[in-house]
C-alpha cells in the first residue's frame, strides 16, 4: 500500500508543479477607458471599446492572462465604496498583478459620491490599491489617464485632467511603483494623427451603423476598437521597453 501510495504521489507531482507554474493575471481597474463594453452583449457590432480589452493580444495567455475588472463611470473613490476593489482584492494571489489607471471621473467635483481631491483622497486612494496588493504578493502598476481628444485653435492638445496625472506620477514615486504614462503616450499619438484624422481613435459614429447611436455619436472621451487597440499596442510597447514588470510577458512580435 505504501508502495503504491508513493507511485501516485510520484505519478501527481508533475501536474501539481504545472500548475503552480501556470499564468500569472494581470487584473485591470479603472474607468470606462479601459473597461469593458457591456453593451456588445445587446450589439456584438458596438464599436465602443475601453483599451485594456485588447492587451490580451500582446501577451502570451499561457504565460500571462489579462483580467479586465475596470468598470464604466467609476472614481477612484465609487470603485472602493461599491466593493469593486474589495473583490479583486479576494482574488489576487502571490505573483499576479494590477494595472491602475484611474483620474476621469475623481475629477467630477459636482458629483460627490465620485470626486476625490488630487493633493489627498485621490493620492490616498491610490495608496490604499497599492499597499493592499502589495500585501497580497501581487506586483502594482501605475497608468495616467489617457488624453481626451481636446483639441485648441493652435492644433495643440488641451489639458483635461489638471493634477490628476502628476498626482499619479508622484504617488508611483513616492511608493516606487512601475509607471506608464498613458497621458504622454496617447497625447503623442492623438498629436500625430492631427485634429480630424484622430477621430478614427475615438467613438464617433456615423448614423444608422451602430444601434446604441441611431443618429451617430461623437465622443472624444471614449474609444473605438481601433482607438483602443493601438493605445493598447503603446501600453505593451512601453512596458517592454522599460525596467517594467509586464515587460517580460509581452510578445516579442505583437499583432497589431
Amino acid at each position: 500500500m505504501k508502495t503504491l501510495k508513493l507511485l501516485l504521489c510520484m505519478l501527481l507531482l508533475p501536474a501539481a508543479e504545472a500548475l503552480a507554474e501556470g499564468p500569472v493575471t494581470l487584473y485591470t481597474i479603472g474607468d470606462s477607458t479601459m473597461a469593458p463594453n457591456t453593451k456588445c452583449d445587446e450589439d456584438p457590432g458596438d464599436p465602443g471599446r475601453g483599451w485594456a480589452e485588447p492587451l490580451q493580444q500582446f501577451f502570451d495567455p499561457a504565460q500571462l492572462v489579462v483580467r479586465n475588472c475596470a468598470v464604466s463611470g467609476r472614481s477612484t473613490k465609487s470603485f472602493i465604496d461599491e466593493g469593486r476593489w474589495q473583490k479583486v482584492l479576494d482574488r489576487i494571489v502571490p505573483g499576479d498583478l494590477l494595472l491602475i489607471q484611474f483620474g476621469h471621473n475623481d475629477a467630477k467635483k459636482s458629483d460627490q459620491k465620485r470626486y476625490t481631491d488630487p493633493e489627498t483622497t485621490f493620492k490616498e486612494n491610490l495608496r490604499r490599491f497599492v499597499n493592499e496588493a502589495r500585501g497580497k504578493g501581487a506586483t502594482p502598476i501605475l497608468a495616467t489617464s489617457i488624453v481626451r481628444r481636446q483639441f485648441g485653435k493652435d492644433g495643440t492638445l488641451r489639458d483635461s485632467h489638471g493634477r490628476y496625472v502628476p498626482a499619479a506620477a508622484e504617488v508611483a514615486a513616492e511608493l516606487n511603483v512601475p509607471l506608464v504614462d498613458m497621458n504622454r503616450l496617447t497625447g503623442e499619438l492623438v498629436l500625430k494623427y492631427g485634429p480630424e484624422e484622430s477621430k478614427k481613435l475615438y467613438l464617433y459614429v456615423e448614423p444608422n451603423v451602430a444601434e446604441r447611436f441611431p443618429d451617430g455619436n461623437a465622443d472624444d472621451t471614449h474609444l473605438c476598437i481601433r482607438g483602443a487597440e493601438e493605445f493598447a499596442a503603446l501600453f505593451a510597447e512601453a512596458c517592454a521597453a522599460a525596467n517594467n514588470p509586464l515587460g517580460r510577458y509581452v510578445k516579442p512580435n505583437p499583432a497589431r
